[in-house]
């Protein structure tokens, strides 16, 4: 993450070192993360006892419960896609300000239309974590990304873990489900003022620094000058574009997402759809599973998550030694996060006592954290920066499908046992895993291929 203080003057004077500017801005991403998370926390546990408070019948809930997954999968790619044309700064402004009208609005909820307004607004324009990520897979090389990206996850997972206390101390007093919209509302706005005060130049220059030091590493002699102009290009697009015509906004964007979907990326994304549709159904039915078959309370379901939750945190923080173990090959660590996933959900579904249920949720905790992060490196790492958001977007609209799917196949994998669904989980690892085997050959550059069309 190291950069070179360059003369503004461009009158070549030498470069000369200074200290990591960018790791000044990293820092301050992180500190978004973790209020970002802290935040929506606080509020997400409360909000199906308050629309139930409302009024609202069971079916209204749940229908208006989704109304976030639908509204993320359909605009992840194209936020994501405009923070690649408008620039990180105005996009990730847009999302947090309106982010927060929309929990200012969930504040003011006295009716069940004013709740699903709140929550469809919200649903729109809670991309914030997603173009933080494109923002840090700006600032830092390849080699750097798993870390920081394990870093970032890390903060975020420390408010995860903070919120929900909070938001349940809160709701103890009277109008607590208000005050705690309030105030998550308010977070949003002072994490606002802190993404207005990042040092931008400092981005700027990190940034270019990047890209030519990418461009020495990758390209020859005449690569090197096209990819150059093209990325000068798209600096002064992302400068400007802002101000353009909405409907030239419109016309790039379809056409980024065009790229994307006559790339080569349809095994990433295919692999990223099945460890989440199998991630998700080991939690699906957890806490009830337990009770089922072991007799557990749901106190001590609550308590184990919580557990593994903590221990996700720290693989983040481990992230960086993981990676250097591996030589900085994602595609390997990935296929092998993935097979030790497979493994322990197996490992839980067969558990003859607690004790390996709690054995394999440590170990998964790390798995589960380290995969994550890996599937987000290699999207990037194969599509290139330039698209970051929009990969990044593409991905998240990937999970947001598995959170649909994910509860149906649940539900049919539980009439059977209350093992059903991590045996279906196992089952969908299992096929994950064979497409990463069958094409290990194209991913051993690890980066040698890029997005077509572009």
């Amino acid at each position: 993450m190291d950069e070179e203080e360059e003369d503004d003057g461009g009158g070549g004077r030498a470069a000369t070192a200074s200290p990591p500017a960018s790791a000044r801005f990293v820092r301050c991403l992180y500190a978004v993360g973790f209020l970002d998370l802290f935040g929506v926390s606080m509020v997400v546990p409360l909000m199906n006892l308050h629309i139930k408070s409302l009024g609202a019948s069971h079916t209204v809930a749940g229908i208006i419960g989704s109304l976030y997954g639908i509204m993320q999968l359909f605009t992840s790619t194209f936020v994501g896609c405009w923070s690649d044309i408008v620039g990180r700064r105005y996009s990730l402004l847009a999302c947090i300000l309106l982010s927060a009208l929309g929990y200012f609005l969930l504040g003011n909820s006295t009716t069940v239309f004013l709740f699903a307004i709140s929550r469809i607004l919200v649903g729109i324009f809670k991309h914030t974590l997603s173009i933080s990520k494109a923002l840090l897979s700006d600032l830092v090389s390849e080699r750097d990304r798993p870390l920081v990206m394990g870093r970032f996850n890390a903060a975020s997972g420390v408010g995860f873990i903070l919120g929900p206390a909070v938001g349940g101390y809160l709701a103890e007093f009277k109008g607590g489900f208000y005050q705690t919209a309030f105030i998550c509302a308010s977070i949003f706005l002072l994490n606002g003022g802190l993404v207005w005060m990042l040092p931008w130049s400092e981005e700027n220059t990190s940034n270019r620094n990047h890209c030519q030091d990418k461009e020495t590493n990758s390209f020859s002699a005449k690569s090197n000058h096209e990819h150059h102009l093209k990325s000068a290009a798209s600096r002064a697009v992302t400068n400007s574009s802002f101000f353009q015509s909405p409907w030239i906004q419109v016309a790039t964007v379809l056409k980024k997402i065009k790229g994307i979907a006559c790339s080569n990326l349809w095994d990433v994304f295919l692999v990223r759809f099945l460890m989440s549709v199998a991630i998700l159904l080991y939690y699906s039915n957890f806490t009830l599973a337990l009770e089922e078959r072991f007799g557990v309370k749901p106190l001590f379901s609550g308590y184990l998550m919580s557990y593994s939750s903590a221990l996700g945190v720290l693989a983040g923080c481990l992230l960086g030694p993981i990676t250097r173990l591996y030589g900085h090959n994602t595609y390997r660590l990935l296929l092998h996060s993935s097979t030790f996933t497979c493994t322990l959900i197996l490992l839980y579904a067969s558990a003859p006592s607690i004790w390996m249920v709690i054995l394999s949720s440590t170990f998964l905790a790390f798995s589960t954290t380290i995969g994550r992060t890996c599937i987000i490196d290699l999207e990037l790492t194969v599509g290139g920066n330039e698209a970051s958001g929009t990969l990044l977007g593409v991905g998240q609209s990937v999970t947001s499908v598995g959170r649909i799917i994910a509860p149906l196949l649940s539900g049919i994998a539980q009439e059977f046992s209350p093992c059903g669904p991590p045996s279906l989980a196992v089952g969908l690892a299992l096929v994950a895993i064979v497409i990463m085997n069958t094409n290990k050959q194209k991913y051993r550059g690890h980066g040698s291929v890029k997005l077509k069309n572009q």
